[in-house]
């Protein structure tokens, strides 16, 4: 998991409009007014993108603050945030609530992946 932190860049995540699902991506439910979630886009959102996970799963992000129009029945209802849902071709794989660390983030994501089916990893 250390290799991740050393190949942090300064590109941000691309933020993409609430869209259905059809390939691998990890959806960010997430609030501006935000404390846990802007530490994840200070800690975990640069980099997110250059790891093995961003690369099998991109992150979309979704603001609750602007509400669940447009999004698949099962993604919506959230209510915590941050919580990250692991979708694949339009199907829920796993979902984890909170963040509080990196590597705490990390491990979690690993579990979630592993669940991906082989065509997508």
């Amino acid at each position: 998991m250390r290799s991740r932190f050393l190949r942090a860049g300064a590109l941000g995540v691309a933020v993409v409009a609430a869209a259905p699902a059809f390939a691998a991506e990890l959806v960010m439910f997430t609030r501006k007014t935000c404390a846990y979630c802007a530490l994840w886009e200070r800690q975990i959102g640069p980099i997110y993108p250059r790891t093995e996970e961003g690369a099998r799963a991109p992150l979309r992000k979704v603001d609750l603050d602007e509400g669940e129009a447009g999004l698949p029945d099962y993604l919506k209802g959230v209510s915590i945030t941050p919580t990250f849902v692991l979708v694949d071709s339009g199907h829920e794989i796993a979902r984890f609530a909170g963040y509080s660390d990196e590597l705490t983030f990390w491990s979690l994501l690993s579990t979630v992946m592993a669940r991906l089916p082989a065509a997508s990893k």
